[in-house]
Formats: structure tokens, sequence, C-alpha cells
């Protein structure tokens, strides 16, 4: 009988830069694929020491989000079921009254969370849609909760009044790397994304930033995301990487899915080169097994969007992640009093 062996090669080692210079380092993009090339086993190893380094490694911070004005968005972003163009399952609903949203703040708070996300499917808030907004950030801040919004894109002094209101937070993701922007959203460009950025800087706002993989990115555009994010000066608190939800009638519907362990390296590489940062598993969770969201808090990730709806999508239930945390022997994080 005729045996055959089989060889491996080793890989050359990567060049990346110590981990003692992660907190001040400006990450090429050549490093940050880097990253992404390393042994997985070498990858999930140095993401942990950076992780325990600036964090309690089993505390998870819970934030919920609800959809507070949902469809009916003009852009043509290409993952999401909002837009007016594009034939989904998704009804328009007007702006919630403030009575309901308040309800569902108490509901979060009541089962652990302790930021409370509003997004709203504007391409930008005219003043008359900002003000019930304010309102709201106000009302939600008085129950104790950490304040959120992401509204779209924002025009001079709209985010001082968002910060005067009690907004801790603003979320407006660069979803993905410059060279690749273009293949998913035509209707504003990639400085819009920078603008709006930096007036939420100049308001003192926390920046709730991240992107979206699984789109039919490369290899390189992935690391592309995390190296924009990371260069920011300086990087955002809060990170959300979303996996696609591949929603019917969107243009990226049939794009090939990622797979996991891409998934899991990408969160490890937000962590390295984001090493004080919140890193959210966001959308696409309720896809994910408990073994592949147990490795991605093995990677660094330390804060889920927590609830059964995210804006217009399915997430993991209550008392399942409550679960999951329960056999992985982590907890939520305390509110801050």
């Amino acid at each position: 009988m005729t045996t055959h062996t089989v060889q491996f090669t080793r890989p050359s080692k990567p060049s990346v830069p110590s981990q003692t210079s992660s907190e001040t380092q400006c990450w090429s993009l050549a490093q940050v694929e880097a990253l992404f090339r390393l042994p997985f086993a070498d990858l999930l190893y140095r993401a942990q020491q950076v992780h325990r380094e600036h964090f309690d490694a089993n505390a998870v911070q819970l934030s919920t989000l609800l959809s507070i004005k949902t469809g009916g968005c003009p852009e043509d972003c290409g993952y999401c079921p909002q837009a007016a163009r594009y034939d989904t399952s998704v009804k328009s609903q007007a702006l919630m009254e403030l009575d309901d949203v308040l309800a569902a703040a108490r509901v979060a708070k009541a089962a652990g969370a302790t930021r409370f996300c509003m997004g709203a499917a504007w391409r930008g808030p005219k003043q008359r849609d900002l003000d019930p907004v304010l309102n709201m950030v106000r009302e939600v801040k008085a129950l104790g909760l950490e304040t959120c919004a992401t509204l779209g894109m924002l025009k001079d002094g709209q985010a001082k009044q968002l910060k005067d209101a009690g907004l801790d937070y603003y979320n407006h993701n660069l979803d993905t790397a410059p060279e690749f922007y273009d293949e998913v959203i035509t209707t504003r460009d990639y400085q819009d994304r920078l603008d709006t950025l930096e007036r939420v800087r100049d308001a003192d706002l926390n920046v709730c930033c991240g992107g979206i993989v699984g789109m039919g990115e490369s290899l390189n555009q992935r690391a592309g995301l995390v190296a924009q994010l990371a260069n920011l000066d300086p990087y955002p608190e809060s990170v959300p990487i979303n996996l696609l939800v591949q929603v019917e009638g969107t243009p990226l519907a049939d794009t090939k899915a990622l797979d996991p362990l891409d998934f899991v390296r990408t969160i490890a590489v937000a962590r390295i080169t984001m090493p004080m940062a919140r890193v959210r598993l966001s959308a696409g969770r309720q896809q994910m097994s408990e073994a592949v969201q147990a490795l991605c808090f093995l990677a660094g990730a330390n804060s889920i969007f927590y609830g059964e709806q995210l804006l217009t999508t399915g997430n993991p239930e209550v008392e399942r992640d409550r679960a999951l945390l329960n056999k992985l022997g982590m907890y939520p994080l305390a509110a801050k009093m």
C-alpha cells in the first residue's frame, strides 16, 4: 500500500510593530495587513495581551440600539434595507414618540444595558428633525443611561446641540476601506464621513465608529478599514464591527459569506490597533455560533449590542446572551454611578 506524506510549509513570520508601541502607533496598511496574516493562535495571543493590559477580560459592556425613525433613506448603501430605492421587507416608520422611546430605554436598562443608542434613517437631520431627538437624548440621559445617536451626516453646530442635550457618543461608521467605498455607496463619499467625525470631535463628543466586513472586500481592503479607524486622531472610543447581514432586495444580498475565522481575525486586529477602545460585536451576531462569539471575546471584543432587534435586523435574545455569558464565566459591565 502506498502512503503519502503531507508536508506543511511554515510561512515566514510577518513583520509587525511591537506590542509596546501599540497605543501610540501610526499604523501603515502593510503593518495592519501583517497582523491579519499572523498565525491564528499568535494573533489571538497578541490580542489577549493587549486586551488584558487595559480591560477586565471577562466584563462585557451591553448596549441596546433602537430605530427611532425607520426606512425611507435616500442613500444607496448596498447593504442597507432602509434605503428607499430597494425593495425589502422594511416598512418606513415616522419618528417615534418620546414616550415610546423612553419605554424602550427603561426596558433596556432593566435588562442590564448601560448604553442606549438611537438610530434614524436620514441622510442627515434637518433642524426640525433634530429638535425632538434632542428631547429624547435629555430624557434617556435622565434615566441614568449613557446615550448614543446615529442620525447620518451632521451639519455645523448640530454635534454641539447633541452634546449640550447630554449625548455621550455619536455613531458614524466608515463602513469599509476608502478604496472599496464606491463599490458599496455612491450617494456620498468617504470625505463626507470624515467631515462628520471631525464635527463630532470638535463638539467634544465620544466617537463610535466602525465598519462592516463580509461585503466582498479583499483582505487588503479589510486591513484598510482597520488602518483608517486606528489612525483617526484619536481613534474611536467605541468600534462596532459588523458582519454583513444579507438582506433580500439589497445589492449585497448574494455576497459570498465571510469565513467566521476571518471575522474573528478582524476583531483581534481591531483590538491590537485600538487598545483602549470598546470593540463591539454588532450586526450579524445572530448568525454566529456560540463558539465563534466565544472566539471573538477571546480576541478582544468587550461590548455587544444587546436586545432582540438592531435597527431592522434581528439580534440574539436577551436570555440567550445571558446564558452564553454565564457559560463563559463573563458578566455585564456595571453601570457608572
